[in-house]
């Protein structure tokens, strides 16, 4: 068998796998919830989303004001961007991470302090 012939086969048996192979990752993935996160960004985002969210007393006067919402949150917490060339990922106990995203059509900072428990929202800078 000629070699074109044979590398022929091999890129349609190794296309027809990944698709098959895309589709049942997808259905999985929707009906457990589960997310693949493999990148760092998305990682982080999710270990921060996974730990009990407390605010301290500038944002839960943000959020009294109704400047800022828990949606807006949630919306850094999944849309942002991690800036780790800001973030501090080798302090101990706790890092603290510099996410990017908009809140109301303007761009803003949030600064998150990770700790191993719980994760601390300590500002947003627009």
């Amino acid at each position: 068998m000629a070699f074109l012939k044979r590398l022929g086969f091999f890129i349609f048996g190794l296309s027809i796998g990944l698709v098959f192979l895309t589709i049942f990752l997808k259905k999985k993935s929707q009906e457990t919830g589960t997310e693949f996160c493999y990148f760092p960004n998305c990682r982080t985002l999710k270990d921060i989303r996974s730990k009990q969210i407390s605010y301290s007393d500038a944002i839960v006067q943000l959020i009294q004001q109704k400047d800022l919402d828990s949606t807006d949150i949630n919306g850094f917490l999944y849309n942002g961007d991690v800036d780790f060339g800001m973030s501090e990922t080798k302090t101990k106990p706790c890092k603290t991470y510099y996410i990017e995203g908009m809140v109301k059509d303007k761009s803003a900072i949030l600064k998150v302090k990770n700790c191993s428990e719980k994760a601390v929202i300590e500002s947003v800078a627009f």
